[in-house]
């Protein structure tokens, strides 16, 4: 059976939507930036208002550099936080987890979820795994990863198995309805992406018509991975912080299952479920050779 449904993830969302809360980037626009490090020489000075997007990488005055999170009209990367995140430039390029250690983490995993899908969907949100300390990108990798194997059984499930629950799912109050049919906006994916205006918001950000086509994140493995990332590095869900932001600026794993699942799981709510993704997380980072960090719990 399906992990239980996340409540708190669901209400979260809809209520960033409607308020707008990030605006993500396209994904033609993220697509566009190399996930492989250039040489430290090779990126450009910050230049004040100079319009940068996510996935930028410059180098400020004081020499340290920076990596665009999210679209910024050129905004200083010491003072707002929110569009800048520290990068080492001279990391290893490439994604933090090997194929090997993804089928060591995902023995038993429906074969919808691969390798090569995740990899495919990292364009869309370059900062991803890739900002920080080698540590940081480990520990980053590790609690999404950690995250999408409690959701989804391991990433054995690929749909919501409760079919009761999907006519739920349409807001008939959106301006554009539901045009794919009121049972068509059920959980999907490695985060398990539900309601219409979820959907709408995904596509958005990713430039795919999901609203009028949510069964992509069922069928394209690497669009299910997009929409997880999606939520990941851009919305607060029931948090404080994307969890994107909690993992690069030391908040802790804890912060990632609070924007998942806010108070339905933290501050007691489900110290259980709380535990198993912990559990998960300290697997992931012993398989990446990595250490946890601390503020595990929430």
């Amino acid at each position: 059976m399906l992990k239980r449904r996340i409540t708190g993830l669901l209400v979260a969302l809809a209520a960033a939507v409607a308020m707008a809360v990030a605006l993500p980037l396209s994904a033609s626009t993220a697509s566009a930036v190399p996930r492989q490090a250039l040489s430290c020489g090779n990126y450009p000075d910050w230049v004040a208002g100079r319009p940068y997007v996510t996935g930028d990488i410059v180098r400020y005055s004081n020499g340290q550099y920076y990596q665009a999170t999210h679209d910024n009209p050129g905004y200083d990367p010491t003072i707002s936080t929110w569009y800048w995140a520290p990068y080492n430039c001279s990391s290893p390029s490439g994604f933090v987890v090997s194929e090997a250690q993804f089928n060591q983490m995902f023995p038993n995993r429906n074969p919808f979820y691969t390798y090569s899908g995740l990899t495919a969907a990292l364009s869309a949100y370059p900062a991803f795994a890739t900002t920080g300390s080698d540590t940081v990108r480990k520990q980053e990798a590790a609690a999404f990863l950690a995250n999408v194997a409690h959701e989804t059984g391991g990433l054995q499930y690929v749909v919501e198995q409760n079919t009761a629950n999907y006519s739920h799912y349409c807001d008939y109050s959106q301006p554009y309805g539901c045009p794919a049919g009121q049972s068509a906006y059920y959980g999907r994916g490695p985060l398990q992406l539900s309601w219409n205006f979820n959907y709408k918001a995904a596509g958005d950000a990713l430039g795919i018509d999901l609203l009028n086509n949510p069964y992509l994140v069922q069928n394209d493995s690497a669009v299910a991975w997009k929409t997880a990332l999606w939520f990941w590095d851009t919305q607060n869900g029931a948090g404080r912080m994307t969890a994107h932001n909690a993992m690069v600026n030391g908040a802790g794993f804890g912060e990632t299952i609070r924007s998942i699942n806010g108070s339905v799981e933290c501050n007691g709510g489900n110290p259980a479920e709380v535990q198993d993704r912990i559990n998960y997380y300290q697997r992931f980072t012993q398989v990446l050779g990595t250490t946890t960090g601390g503020n595990l719990g929430c």
